[in-house]
């Protein structure tokens, strides 16, 4: 379905998957914000009424499954994704579809399993490119408040060059770095360390900004006041953050790649924001709107599974979701080929090569 014509010298450039190094000729169609394995128990919200918050701790099943949909985050057993089989099941889909690599954005706090993810890509022929760094506040440990900036940056840094704890399996992008709103103290201080370790590694940074649409702007004015390359930072989450098309320009106009990774997530109600969640076909027409005022070349797609409830497995849309059905209406939207290949190869290379000088 897809080429990719970038023959890039290995030995001065490459990304760095959690089974090593590869050519960035070998990248492939991407999915660049995804979590493979995950604990985002963290977001567990259960219902204060007694028959609701019954449903909160039952599995996930078919007959709650419309349910659990409608507020992925008031079910628990749906915010775990733990069974190593269901995964490869899941991303093995994805490549029958012609996906070829997948960024792993569980970072501290979230449940990351450097283990697991190498086994995994084993399994499946996949490249996965795991994240560095830190999650949102809510899940930082409880010594955070006593490390500093360059104590941060040596963590991140050594995630990339050396390896996650004594693994020896190592990161591929900073990220995503974690950002409430309002951002806290630790979450700046995580930002700052970012731009550092970037400049030591050549990784670029992915973002998971605060729910309001000011949060990307002050995410910006950090990492640029404490160093980073802009140009390989990116934004996530921006159809849930940012729905105005004039703000989405004046974001545009910084330089960050916009992340449109929200995609099969089709339901309008959104609990953690005053904003209605956008659907595909609206995340399509965003695309085409920056894709139309010049900015084919800084976009990037993804579908954040986090949840049992979007794996195929539980009747959701899976990992291959943009692959099977995205790509297509894309063409029917009339994105072209060249546009196209941007969005799920050329961009998604271009974030994870690693350049050495």
């Amino acid at each position: 379905m897809f080429t990719n014509k970038d023959n890039s010298d290995s030995n001065s450039k490459f990304v760095q998957t959690v089974l090593g190094k590869i050519n960035p000729s070998d990248v492939g169609p991407t999915t660049t914000h995804e979590h493979i394995l995950i604990d985002f128990v963290c977001m567990f919200n259960p219902p204060s009424e007694a028959s609701e918050r019954f449903k909160a701790f039952q599995p996930v099943t078919m007959e709650n499954l419309g349910w659990v949909r409608y507020d992925h985050f008031r079910n628990q057993d749906n915010l775990l994704l733990a069974d190593e089989n269901v995964a490869v099941e899941e991303l093995l889909l994805f490549k029958g579809h012609g996906g070829r690599s997948i960024i792993d954005a569980t970072t501290i706090g979230i449940g990351r399993d450097p283990y697991a993810l190498s086994r995994i890509a084993r399994l499946t022929g996949i490249n996965i490119i795991m994240g560095a760094g830190y999650y949102v506040d809510s899940v930082h440990p409880h010594n955070m408040d006593k490390k500093n900036i360059n104590d941060i940056a040596d963590e991140i840094t050594n995630e990339i060059k050396i390896g996650v704890g004594d693994t020896g399996i190592k990161c591929g992008i900073i990220g995503e770095i974690g950002c409430s709103w309002p951002l806290t103290k630790n979450e700046h201080k995580v930002l700052e360390a970012s731009a550092i370790a970037q400049s030591q590694t050549g990784a670029s940074i992915l973002i998971h900004p605060g729910r309001n649409e000011k949060s990307p702007f002050e995410i910006i004015k950090i990492l640029s006041e404490a160093g980073a390359d802009l140009s390989r930072v990116v934004m996530g989450h921006i159809e849930r953050t940012i729905q105005d098309h004039d703000t989405l320009l004046e974001l545009a106009k910084l330089g960050t790649y916009l992340e449109y990774d929200l995609f099969g997530w089709e339901s309008s109600y959104y609990p953690l924001s005053h904003l209605d969640m956008v659907s595909d076909g609206a995340r399509i027409d965003f695309i085409q709107f920056l894709i139309n005022n010049g900015y084919s070349e800084r976009i990037v797609t993804g579908q954040d599974v986090f949840c049992k409830s979007r794996l195929a497995k539980y009747g959701g849309h899976g990992y291959h979701h943009i692959m099977e059905n995205m790509i297509p209406r894309m063409r029917e939207k009339n994105i072209s080929e060249p546009d196209i290949h941007n969005l799920i190869i050329k961009n998604p290379t271009e974030i994870l090569t690693i350049k050495t000088n």
